[in-house]
Protein backbone atom coordinates (compact mmCIF):
# COMPACT_ATOMS: atom_id res chain seq x y z
CA UNK A 1 0.00 0.00 0.00
CA UNK A 2 2.98 2.32 0.32
CA UNK A 3 3.05 2.31 -3.49
CA UNK A 4 -0.13 4.40 -3.76
CA UNK A 5 1.65 7.70 -4.28
CA UNK A 6 4.97 6.29 -5.48
CA UNK A 7 4.49 7.58 -8.99
CA UNK A 8 4.38 11.18 -7.77
CA UNK A 9 7.98 11.16 -6.65
CA UNK A 10 9.08 10.01 -10.06
CA UNK A 11 7.59 12.79 -12.08
CA UNK A 12 8.93 16.19 -11.21
CA UNK A 13 5.73 17.10 -13.13
CA UNK A 14 7.92 18.78 -15.73
CA UNK A 15 5.99 17.35 -18.68
CA UNK A 16 2.75 19.15 -17.87
CA UNK A 17 3.19 21.71 -20.64
CA UNK A 18 3.71 21.33 -23.66
CA UNK A 19 5.97 21.56 -26.77
CA UNK A 20 9.53 20.32 -26.60
CA UNK A 21 11.30 17.31 -25.15
CA UNK A 22 10.44 15.11 -22.20
CA UNK A 23 11.29 18.01 -19.86
CA UNK A 24 11.74 21.17 -21.93
CA UNK A 25 9.11 23.69 -23.05
CA UNK A 26 9.96 25.33 -26.37
CA UNK A 27 6.69 27.24 -26.84
CA UNK A 28 8.30 30.49 -25.77
CA UNK A 29 6.52 33.24 -27.71
CA UNK A 30 3.23 34.04 -29.39
CA UNK A 31 5.18 34.16 -32.66
CA UNK A 32 6.20 30.55 -32.11
CA UNK A 33 2.59 29.54 -31.44
CA UNK A 34 1.43 30.97 -34.78
CA UNK A 35 4.41 29.70 -36.82
CA UNK A 36 6.12 26.78 -34.93
CA UNK A 37 9.46 27.34 -36.72
CA UNK A 38 11.52 30.09 -35.07
CA UNK A 39 15.04 28.65 -35.08
CA UNK A 40 16.28 31.30 -37.53
CA UNK A 41 14.38 34.16 -35.92
CA UNK A 42 15.84 37.65 -36.21
CA UNK A 43 13.01 39.20 -34.18
CA UNK A 44 13.01 39.76 -30.44
CA UNK A 45 12.01 36.17 -29.60
CA UNK A 46 15.43 35.23 -30.94
CA UNK A 47 16.55 35.84 -27.34
CA UNK A 48 15.35 32.28 -26.79
CA UNK A 49 15.28 30.69 -30.24
CA UNK A 50 18.34 32.15 -32.02
CA UNK A 51 20.42 34.46 -29.84
CA UNK A 52 23.07 35.01 -32.52
CA UNK A 53 20.35 36.42 -34.80
CA UNK A 54 19.68 39.38 -32.48
CA UNK A 55 22.35 41.40 -34.31
CA UNK A 56 19.99 41.56 -37.30
CA UNK A 57 17.54 43.70 -35.34
CA UNK A 58 17.38 47.48 -35.67
CA UNK A 59 19.51 49.55 -33.34
CA UNK A 60 17.73 50.50 -30.16
CA UNK A 61 15.99 49.03 -27.14
CA UNK A 62 13.30 46.38 -27.69
CA UNK A 63 10.75 44.83 -25.30
CA UNK A 64 8.45 41.85 -25.76
CA UNK A 65 5.78 40.29 -23.56
CA UNK A 66 3.46 37.41 -24.36
CA UNK A 67 1.22 35.01 -22.50
CA UNK A 68 -0.18 31.62 -23.37
CA UNK A 69 -3.26 29.94 -21.93
CA UNK A 70 -2.97 26.19 -22.17
CA UNK A 71 -5.53 23.42 -21.71
CA UNK A 72 -4.49 19.80 -21.81
CA UNK A 73 -6.40 16.61 -21.10
CA UNK A 74 -4.54 13.40 -20.29
CA UNK A 75 -6.38 10.09 -20.53
CA UNK A 76 -5.01 6.89 -19.01
CA UNK A 77 -6.75 3.56 -19.57
CA UNK A 78 -5.68 0.48 -17.63
CA UNK A 79 -7.14 -2.99 -18.22
CA UNK A 80 -6.27 -4.35 -14.76
CA UNK A 81 -9.32 -6.59 -14.19
CA UNK A 82 -10.01 -5.68 -10.54
CA UNK A 83 -10.38 -1.92 -11.03
CA UNK A 84 -13.84 -0.38 -10.66
CA UNK A 85 -13.17 1.86 -13.69
CA UNK A 86 -10.54 1.48 -16.38
CA UNK A 87 -10.28 5.12 -17.52
CA UNK A 88 -8.66 8.02 -15.65
CA UNK A 89 -8.66 11.63 -16.84
CA UNK A 90 -6.31 14.38 -15.73
CA UNK A 91 -6.91 18.05 -16.51
CA UNK A 92 -3.87 20.25 -16.98
CA UNK A 93 -4.31 24.01 -16.89
CA UNK A 94 -1.84 26.84 -17.35
CA UNK A 95 -3.80 30.11 -17.55
CA UNK A 96 -0.58 32.09 -17.20
CA UNK A 97 2.45 31.06 -19.22
CA UNK A 98 4.34 34.33 -19.82
CA UNK A 99 7.51 35.17 -21.72
CA UNK A 100 9.42 38.42 -21.35
CA UNK A 101 12.33 39.52 -23.53
CA UNK A 102 14.47 42.65 -23.67
CA UNK A 103 17.17 43.46 -26.22
CA UNK A 104 19.62 46.31 -26.64
CA UNK A 105 21.16 46.44 -30.12
CA UNK A 106 24.01 48.74 -31.14
CA UNK A 107 25.70 48.18 -34.48
CA UNK A 108 27.48 44.79 -34.32
CA UNK A 109 26.61 44.03 -30.69
CA UNK A 110 23.33 42.86 -29.17
CA UNK A 111 22.56 42.08 -25.56
CA UNK A 112 19.50 39.99 -24.79
CA UNK A 113 17.66 39.12 -21.60
CA UNK A 114 14.74 36.74 -21.16
CA UNK A 115 12.50 35.19 -18.53
CA UNK A 116 10.39 32.20 -19.43
CA UNK A 117 9.03 28.91 -17.97
CA UNK A 118 11.53 26.47 -19.47
CA UNK A 119 9.75 23.45 -18.03
CA UNK A 120 6.43 22.85 -16.35
CA UNK A 121 4.29 25.93 -16.05
CA UNK A 122 0.95 24.36 -15.21
CA UNK A 123 -1.03 22.35 -12.71
CA UNK A 124 -2.42 18.83 -13.14
CA UNK A 125 -5.46 17.50 -11.32
CA UNK A 126 -6.60 13.89 -11.25
CA UNK A 127 -9.90 13.82 -9.36
CA UNK A 128 -10.05 10.02 -9.31
CA UNK A 129 -6.35 9.37 -8.95
CA UNK A 130 -4.43 7.12 -11.31
CA UNK A 131 -4.14 3.37 -11.89
CA UNK A 132 -0.90 3.16 -9.92
CA UNK A 133 -2.75 4.71 -6.96
CA UNK A 134 -5.84 2.52 -7.15
CA UNK A 135 -4.57 -0.92 -8.17
CA UNK A 136 -3.13 -1.74 -4.71
CA UNK A 137 -6.57 -0.91 -3.26
CA UNK A 138 -8.49 -2.86 -5.90
CA UNK A 139 -6.76 -6.14 -4.98
CA UNK A 140 -7.99 -6.07 -1.35
CA UNK A 141 -11.30 -7.90 -2.03
CA UNK A 142 -9.63 -10.69 -4.03
CA UNK A 143 -6.86 -11.04 -1.44
CA UNK A 144 -9.33 -11.35 1.44
CA UNK A 145 -11.51 -13.78 -0.49
CA UNK A 146 -8.49 -15.95 -1.22
CA UNK A 147 -7.87 -16.07 2.53
CA UNK A 148 -11.38 -17.19 3.37
CA UNK A 149 -13.05 -13.81 3.96
CA UNK A 150 -15.46 -13.30 1.08
CA UNK A 151 -15.21 -9.67 -0.11
CA UNK A 152 -16.60 -8.35 -3.40
CA UNK A 153 -16.41 -4.55 -3.34
CA UNK A 154 -14.11 -1.66 -2.58
CA UNK A 155 -14.17 2.11 -2.86
CA UNK A 156 -11.73 4.90 -2.03
CA UNK A 157 -11.31 8.66 -2.24
CA UNK A 158 -8.22 9.28 -4.37
CA UNK A 159 -7.00 12.67 -5.50
CA UNK A 160 -3.81 14.14 -6.87
CA UNK A 161 -3.16 17.81 -7.57
CA UNK A 162 0.31 18.96 -8.57
CA UNK A 163 1.91 22.01 -10.10
CA UNK A 164 5.29 22.67 -11.59
CA UNK A 165 7.25 25.56 -13.00
CA UNK A 166 10.95 25.77 -13.87
CA UNK A 167 11.59 29.47 -14.42
CA UNK A 168 14.54 30.39 -16.59
CA UNK A 169 16.33 33.74 -16.57
CA UNK A 170 18.89 34.06 -19.35
CA UNK A 171 21.30 36.58 -20.77
CA UNK A 172 23.02 36.52 -24.17
CA UNK A 173 25.71 38.55 -25.85
CA UNK A 174 25.75 38.43 -29.65
CA UNK A 175 28.37 39.84 -32.00
CA UNK A 176 28.44 40.20 -35.79
CA UNK A 177 31.85 39.18 -37.10
CA UNK A 178 30.75 40.36 -40.55
CA UNK A 179 27.56 40.69 -42.56
CA UNK A 180 27.39 36.93 -42.95
CA UNK A 181 28.45 35.45 -39.60
CA UNK A 182 27.44 36.29 -36.04
CA UNK A 183 28.03 34.35 -32.82
CA UNK A 184 26.43 34.34 -29.40
CA UNK A 185 27.30 33.25 -25.89
CA UNK A 186 24.86 33.09 -23.02
CA UNK A 187 23.68 31.36 -19.89
CA UNK A 188 20.41 30.57 -18.21
CA UNK A 189 19.66 30.12 -14.51
CA UNK A 190 16.86 27.65 -13.77
CA UNK A 191 14.76 28.04 -10.62
CA UNK A 192 12.63 24.91 -10.25
CA UNK A 193 9.62 24.38 -8.04
CA UNK A 194 7.20 21.44 -7.88
CA UNK A 195 4.28 21.25 -5.47
CA UNK A 196 2.43 18.04 -4.58
CA UNK A 197 -0.90 17.64 -2.83
CA UNK A 198 -2.46 14.21 -2.86
CA UNK A 199 -4.42 11.82 -0.73
CA UNK A 200 -5.73 8.28 -0.61
CA UNK A 201 -8.36 7.95 2.07
CA UNK A 202 -11.71 6.45 3.08
CA UNK A 203 -10.95 2.97 1.76
CA UNK A 204 -14.14 0.91 2.18
CA UNK A 205 -14.70 -2.84 1.70
CA UNK A 206 -17.53 -5.35 2.38
CA UNK A 207 -15.91 -8.32 4.16
CA UNK A 208 -18.06 -11.26 5.25
CA UNK A 209 -16.54 -12.43 8.54
CA UNK A 210 -18.91 -11.87 11.50
CA UNK A 211 -16.36 -13.50 13.79
CA UNK A 212 -14.45 -10.18 13.66
CA UNK A 213 -17.60 -8.12 14.35
CA UNK A 214 -21.31 -8.33 13.66
CA UNK A 215 -21.06 -5.45 11.18
CA UNK A 216 -18.79 -7.47 8.92
CA UNK A 217 -21.56 -9.47 7.29
CA UNK A 218 -20.82 -8.85 3.61
CA UNK A 219 -23.74 -6.46 3.21
CA UNK A 220 -22.09 -3.35 4.67
CA UNK A 221 -19.31 -1.20 3.23
CA UNK A 222 -17.00 -0.63 6.18
CA UNK A 223 -13.68 1.20 6.66
CA UNK A 224 -10.87 -1.15 5.72
CA UNK A 225 -8.63 0.16 8.48
CA UNK A 226 -11.27 -0.55 11.14
CA UNK A 227 -11.92 -4.04 9.79
CA UNK A 228 -8.23 -4.93 9.77
CA UNK A 229 -7.82 -3.48 13.28
CA UNK A 230 -10.75 -5.53 14.61
CA UNK A 231 -9.45 -8.60 12.80
CA UNK A 232 -5.99 -8.11 14.32
CA UNK A 233 -7.45 -7.74 17.81
CA UNK A 234 -9.68 -10.80 17.42
CA UNK A 235 -6.87 -12.95 16.03
CA UNK A 236 -4.57 -11.80 18.80
CA UNK A 237 -7.22 -12.79 21.36
CA UNK A 238 -7.55 -16.18 19.65
CA UNK A 239 -3.77 -16.64 19.77
CA UNK A 240 -3.70 -15.76 23.46
CA UNK A 241 -6.68 -18.04 24.17
CA UNK A 242 -5.22 -20.94 22.16
CA UNK A 243 -1.93 -20.66 24.05
CA UNK A 244 -3.73 -20.45 27.39
CA UNK A 245 -5.93 -23.48 26.70
CA UNK A 246 -3.01 -25.43 25.27
CA UNK A 247 -1.19 -24.94 28.58
CA UNK A 248 -4.38 -25.58 30.58
CA UNK A 249 -5.02 -28.93 28.88
CA UNK A 250 -1.48 -30.14 29.55
CA UNK A 251 -2.25 -31.51 33.09
CA UNK A 252 -5.37 -33.29 31.82
CA UNK A 253 -3.45 -34.97 28.98
CA UNK A 254 -0.55 -35.89 31.30
CA UNK A 255 -3.06 -37.22 33.85
CA UNK A 256 -4.51 -39.68 31.34
CA UNK A 257 -7.56 -37.68 30.24
CA UNK A 258 -6.33 -37.00 26.74
CA UNK A 259 -8.54 -39.65 25.14
CA UNK A 260 -11.69 -38.09 26.61
CA UNK A 261 -13.90 -36.42 24.04
CA UNK A 262 -13.85 -32.64 24.33
CA UNK A 263 -17.63 -32.51 24.55
CA UNK A 264 -17.35 -34.73 27.67
CA UNK A 265 -14.61 -32.59 29.18
CA UNK A 266 -16.58 -31.81 32.32
CA UNK A 267 -15.71 -35.33 33.44
CA UNK A 268 -12.01 -34.41 33.62
CA UNK A 269 -12.38 -30.93 35.11
CA UNK A 270 -13.33 -28.59 32.25
CA UNK A 271 -16.29 -26.25 32.64
CA UNK A 272 -19.02 -25.93 30.02
CA UNK A 273 -17.85 -22.41 29.19
CA UNK A 274 -14.30 -23.64 28.64
CA UNK A 275 -15.53 -26.41 26.32
CA UNK A 276 -17.54 -23.85 24.32
CA UNK A 277 -14.55 -21.49 24.04
CA UNK A 278 -12.16 -24.27 23.03
CA UNK A 279 -14.69 -25.49 20.43
CA UNK A 280 -14.91 -21.96 19.01
CA UNK A 281 -11.11 -21.71 18.74
CA UNK A 282 -10.98 -25.07 16.97
CA UNK A 283 -13.57 -23.91 14.43
CA UNK A 284 -11.57 -20.68 13.92
CA UNK A 285 -8.50 -22.86 13.34
CA UNK A 286 -10.31 -24.62 10.50
CA UNK A 287 -11.93 -27.64 12.17
CA UNK A 288 -15.45 -28.16 10.71
CA UNK A 289 -18.22 -27.67 13.27
CA UNK A 290 -19.53 -31.14 12.39
CA UNK A 291 -16.30 -32.75 13.63
CA UNK A 292 -16.09 -31.03 17.01
CA UNK A 293 -18.08 -33.82 18.69
CA UNK A 294 -15.53 -36.45 17.65
CA UNK A 295 -12.34 -34.64 18.75
CA UNK A 296 -10.66 -35.78 21.96
CA UNK A 297 -8.84 -33.48 24.35
CA UNK A 298 -5.35 -34.56 23.23
CA UNK A 299 -6.19 -33.71 19.58
CA UNK A 300 -7.77 -30.45 20.68
CA UNK A 301 -4.60 -29.54 22.58
CA UNK A 302 -2.36 -30.29 19.58
CA UNK A 303 -4.62 -28.32 17.27
CA UNK A 304 -4.59 -25.31 19.59
CA UNK A 305 -0.81 -25.50 19.93
CA UNK A 306 -0.44 -25.39 16.15
CA UNK A 307 -3.09 -22.69 15.72
CA UNK A 308 -1.70 -20.22 18.26
CA UNK A 309 1.32 -19.06 16.18
CA UNK A 310 -0.84 -19.02 13.02
CA UNK A 311 -3.34 -16.73 14.75
CA UNK A 312 -0.45 -14.57 15.96
CA UNK A 313 1.02 -14.32 12.46
CA UNK A 314 -2.33 -13.41 10.92
CA UNK A 315 -2.90 -10.85 13.65
CA UNK A 316 0.40 -9.17 12.78
CA UNK A 317 -0.51 -9.21 9.07
CA UNK A 318 -3.91 -7.69 9.76
CA UNK A 319 -2.32 -4.99 11.91
CA UNK A 320 0.06 -4.18 9.03
CA UNK A 321 -2.91 -3.99 6.65
CA UNK A 322 -4.67 -1.63 9.06
CA UNK A 323 -1.69 0.70 8.86
CA UNK A 324 -1.40 0.34 5.09
CA UNK A 325 -5.06 1.19 4.47
CA UNK A 326 -5.10 4.21 6.77
CA UNK A 327 -5.55 7.62 5.16
CA UNK A 328 -2.43 8.79 3.31
CA UNK A 329 -1.70 12.43 2.50
CA UNK A 330 1.19 14.27 0.89
CA UNK A 331 1.92 17.99 1.06
CA UNK A 332 5.40 18.64 -0.26
CA UNK A 333 7.42 21.10 -2.30
CA UNK A 334 10.54 20.35 -4.33
CA UNK A 335 12.95 23.12 -5.31
CA UNK A 336 16.27 23.26 -7.10
CA UNK A 337 18.62 25.50 -9.07
CA UNK A 338 20.60 24.72 -12.22
CA UNK A 339 22.60 26.56 -14.91
CA UNK A 340 22.60 26.19 -18.68
CA UNK A 341 25.43 27.45 -20.95
CA UNK A 342 24.12 28.44 -24.40
CA UNK A 343 26.09 29.01 -27.62
CA UNK A 344 24.81 29.97 -31.05
CA UNK A 345 25.65 31.04 -34.58
CA UNK A 346 23.74 32.87 -37.29
CA UNK A 347 24.56 32.73 -41.01
CA UNK A 348 23.09 35.14 -43.54
CA UNK A 349 23.29 34.54 -47.28
CA UNK A 350 22.19 37.58 -49.22
CA UNK A 351 18.86 39.16 -48.42
CA UNK A 352 16.76 35.97 -48.72
CA UNK A 353 18.27 33.19 -46.60
CA UNK A 354 19.04 33.21 -42.89
CA UNK A 355 20.22 30.20 -40.86
CA UNK A 356 20.26 29.90 -37.07
CA UNK A 357 22.05 27.31 -34.93
CA UNK A 358 21.87 26.96 -31.15
CA UNK A 359 23.17 24.46 -28.61
CA UNK A 360 22.00 24.38 -24.99
CA UNK A 361 24.14 22.29 -22.68
CA UNK A 362 22.62 19.86 -20.22
CA UNK A 363 21.28 21.49 -17.08
CA UNK A 364 22.26 19.47 -14.03
CA UNK A 365 19.44 19.86 -11.56
CA UNK A 366 18.85 18.39 -8.10
CA UNK A 367 15.46 18.84 -6.44
CA UNK A 368 15.23 18.98 -2.64
CA UNK A 369 12.11 18.10 -0.64
CA UNK A 370 10.46 20.56 1.74
CA UNK A 371 7.81 18.32 3.27
CA UNK A 372 4.94 19.29 5.57
CA UNK A 373 2.95 16.05 5.42
CA UNK A 374 4.11 12.69 4.11
CA UNK A 375 1.82 9.79 4.93
CA UNK A 376 3.70 7.56 2.49
CA UNK A 377 7.25 7.93 3.78
CA UNK A 378 8.32 8.67 0.21
CA UNK A 379 9.00 12.40 0.64
CA UNK A 380 11.52 12.62 3.48
CA UNK A 381 12.09 16.23 4.40
CA UNK A 382 15.40 17.27 2.86
CA UNK A 383 15.48 14.27 0.49
CA UNK A 384 16.98 14.86 -2.95
CA UNK A 385 16.01 13.78 -6.48
CA UNK A 386 18.03 14.34 -9.66
CA UNK A 387 16.05 15.79 -12.58
CA UNK A 388 18.28 17.17 -15.34
CA UNK A 389 17.09 19.19 -18.33
CA UNK A 390 18.57 17.49 -21.43
CA UNK A 391 20.92 19.26 -23.82
CA UNK A 392 19.29 20.58 -27.01
CA UNK A 393 20.63 21.17 -30.51
CA UNK A 394 18.42 23.28 -32.78
CA UNK A 395 18.94 24.51 -36.31
CA UNK A 396 16.69 26.20 -38.81
CA UNK A 397 16.41 28.55 -41.72
CA UNK A 398 14.14 31.29 -42.97
CA UNK A 399 13.82 31.93 -46.70
CA UNK A 400 12.16 34.93 -48.29
CA UNK A 401 10.20 33.48 -51.21
CA UNK A 402 8.68 36.86 -52.05
CA UNK A 403 8.99 40.22 -50.41
CA UNK A 404 5.69 39.48 -48.66
CA UNK A 405 6.03 35.69 -48.22
CA UNK A 406 8.51 33.89 -45.96
CA UNK A 407 9.08 30.19 -45.32
CA UNK A 408 10.81 28.86 -42.20
CA UNK A 409 11.84 25.41 -41.06
CA UNK A 410 13.57 23.99 -38.00
CA UNK A 411 14.98 20.85 -36.47
CA UNK A 412 15.39 20.19 -32.73
CA UNK A 413 17.24 17.28 -31.18
CA UNK A 414 17.02 16.54 -27.44
CA UNK A 415 19.80 14.49 -25.84
CA UNK A 416 17.42 12.79 -23.42
CA UNK A 417 19.53 9.64 -22.89
CA UNK A 418 22.42 11.68 -21.45
CA UNK A 419 20.29 13.39 -18.82
CA UNK A 420 20.06 11.97 -15.31
CA UNK A 421 16.32 11.79 -14.57
CA UNK A 422 15.51 9.77 -11.47
CA UNK A 423 12.28 7.93 -10.69
CA UNK A 424 13.41 7.70 -7.05
CA UNK A 425 16.61 8.83 -5.32
CA UNK A 426 19.48 6.95 -6.95
CA UNK A 427 17.23 5.19 -9.51
CA UNK A 428 17.68 6.55 -13.06
CA UNK A 429 14.67 6.34 -15.35
CA UNK A 430 15.01 4.08 -18.38
CA UNK A 431 15.29 6.17 -21.56
CA UNK A 432 15.98 4.23 -24.75
CA UNK A 433 16.46 7.02 -27.28
CA UNK A 434 16.34 10.74 -27.95
CA UNK A 435 13.42 12.89 -29.07
CA UNK A 436 13.49 15.07 -32.18
CA UNK A 437 11.19 17.63 -33.79
CA UNK A 438 10.76 18.92 -37.35
CA UNK A 439 8.91 22.19 -37.92
CA UNK A 440 7.83 24.29 -40.88
CA UNK A 441 5.96 27.59 -41.12
CA UNK A 442 4.77 30.26 -43.54
CA UNK A 443 4.29 33.97 -42.90
CA UNK A 444 2.49 36.30 -45.31
CA UNK A 445 2.09 40.08 -45.30
CA UNK A 446 -1.49 40.92 -46.25
CA UNK A 447 -0.71 44.63 -45.93
CA UNK A 448 2.09 46.69 -44.46
CA UNK A 449 0.34 46.45 -41.10
CA UNK A 450 -1.22 42.97 -41.09
CA UNK A 451 0.40 39.58 -41.53
CA UNK A 452 -0.84 36.03 -41.02
CA UNK A 453 1.06 32.80 -40.46
CA UNK A 454 0.64 29.09 -39.96
CA UNK A 455 2.94 26.24 -39.00
CA UNK A 456 3.29 22.53 -38.44
CA UNK A 457 5.50 20.59 -36.04
CA UNK A 458 6.14 16.87 -35.83
CA UNK A 459 7.63 15.50 -32.60
CA UNK A 460 8.96 11.93 -32.46
CA UNK A 461 9.62 10.57 -28.99
CA UNK A 462 12.28 7.96 -28.41
CA UNK A 463 11.97 7.21 -24.70
CA UNK A 464 10.76 3.62 -25.08
CA UNK A 465 8.25 1.61 -23.05
CA UNK A 466 10.37 1.62 -19.90
CA UNK A 467 9.92 5.37 -19.46
CA UNK A 468 6.14 5.43 -19.76
CA UNK A 469 4.01 5.59 -16.60
CA UNK A 470 0.50 6.82 -15.94
CA UNK A 471 1.75 10.19 -14.71
CA UNK A 472 4.95 10.60 -16.74
CA UNK A 473 4.89 9.65 -20.40
CA UNK A 474 6.13 11.05 -23.70
CA UNK A 475 4.07 10.73 -26.89
CA UNK A 476 4.73 11.34 -30.57
CA UNK A 477 2.62 14.26 -31.76
CA UNK A 478 1.53 16.50 -34.62
CA UNK A 479 0.90 20.20 -33.96
CA UNK A 480 -0.65 22.90 -36.12
CA UNK A 481 -0.44 26.58 -35.27
CA UNK A 482 -1.89 29.75 -36.76
CA UNK A 483 -2.27 33.43 -36.03
CA UNK A 484 -1.40 36.94 -37.09
CA UNK A 485 0.27 40.18 -36.17
CA UNK A 486 -0.98 43.76 -36.38
CA UNK A 487 1.46 46.67 -36.52
CA UNK A 488 -0.20 49.44 -34.57
CA UNK A 489 2.58 51.85 -35.53
CA UNK A 490 6.29 51.79 -36.28
CA UNK A 491 7.09 50.97 -32.65
CA UNK A 492 4.25 48.71 -31.45
CA UNK A 493 2.95 45.42 -32.79
CA UNK A 494 0.39 42.99 -31.37
CA UNK A 495 0.01 39.24 -31.96
CA UNK A 496 -2.77 36.67 -31.59
CA UNK A 497 -2.19 32.95 -32.04
CA UNK A 498 -3.46 29.46 -31.30
CA UNK A 499 -2.41 25.89 -31.76
CA UNK A 500 -3.76 22.37 -31.46
CA UNK A 501 -1.71 19.24 -30.77
CA UNK A 502 -2.79 15.73 -31.73
CA UNK A 503 -0.95 12.96 -29.89
CA UNK A 504 -0.39 9.39 -30.98
CA UNK A 505 -1.54 7.10 -28.21
CA UNK A 506 0.95 4.64 -26.76
CA UNK A 507 0.52 1.56 -24.60
CA UNK A 508 2.59 -0.89 -22.62
CA UNK A 509 2.07 -4.24 -20.95
CA UNK A 510 2.70 -4.00 -17.21
CA UNK A 511 3.65 -6.94 -15.01
CA UNK A 512 1.15 -7.20 -12.14
CA UNK A 513 2.17 -10.66 -10.93
CA UNK A 514 2.79 -9.18 -7.47
CA UNK A 515 -0.96 -8.56 -7.32
CA UNK A 516 -1.94 -11.98 -8.65
CA UNK A 517 -2.57 -10.79 -12.22
CA UNK A 518 0.03 -11.75 -14.86
CA UNK A 519 -0.16 -8.46 -16.77
CA UNK A 520 -2.46 -5.75 -18.08
CA UNK A 521 -2.30 -3.19 -20.88
CA UNK A 522 -2.08 0.52 -20.00
CA UNK A 523 -2.75 3.12 -22.70
CA UNK A 524 -1.73 6.80 -22.73
CA UNK A 525 -3.31 9.62 -24.71
CA UNK A 526 -3.86 13.35 -24.50
CA UNK A 527 -5.07 16.45 -26.32
CA UNK A 528 -3.73 19.98 -26.17
CA UNK A 529 -5.14 23.42 -27.03
CA UNK A 530 -3.29 26.72 -26.60
CA UNK A 531 -4.11 30.39 -27.13
CA UNK A 532 -1.59 33.23 -27.02
CA UNK A 533 -1.33 37.00 -27.16
CA UNK A 534 1.84 39.05 -27.45
CA UNK A 535 3.13 42.60 -27.80
CA UNK A 536 6.47 43.97 -29.02
CA UNK A 537 7.68 47.56 -28.54
CA UNK A 538 10.76 49.36 -29.85
CA UNK A 539 12.13 52.50 -28.22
Amino acid sequence: MRKQLLTIIATGLTTLVMAGGIVTNTNQSATYVRMLARDASTSIDAVYFNPAGLVKMENGFHLYLSNQTIFQKKTIENKFPLLNESKYVGDVAAPLFPDFYAVYKKDKLALGFGIQPNAGGGSAKYNTGLPSFEIPVSVIPASLTANGITTTKYSADINFDGSSVFWGAQINASYAINDMISLSLGARAILAKNTYNGFLKNILINPNQPAFGANYNGANMVPATQFFTDAANTLNAWSTGATSYYNGLEPIVNGGGGSTLLVNGTSVGLTSDQITQISGLLVAAGVPQSQIGSIDIQTAQATLGAAAPVFAGKSAAMAANATATADKEVDAIQTGTGYTPIIGANLTFGDKLNIGIKYEFRTKLTLTNDTKVDGTGLFPDGGKLRYDIPAILSAGFEYKILQSLRFASGFHYYFDKDAVIESAPGVKKDIEGNLYEIAAGLEYDITDKILVSAGYLYAKTGVGKGFQTDLTHSLTSNTVGFGGMFKVNDNLSLELAGLFTMYNSDSKEIDYSAYGVPSAIETYNRTNVLFSIGAAYKF
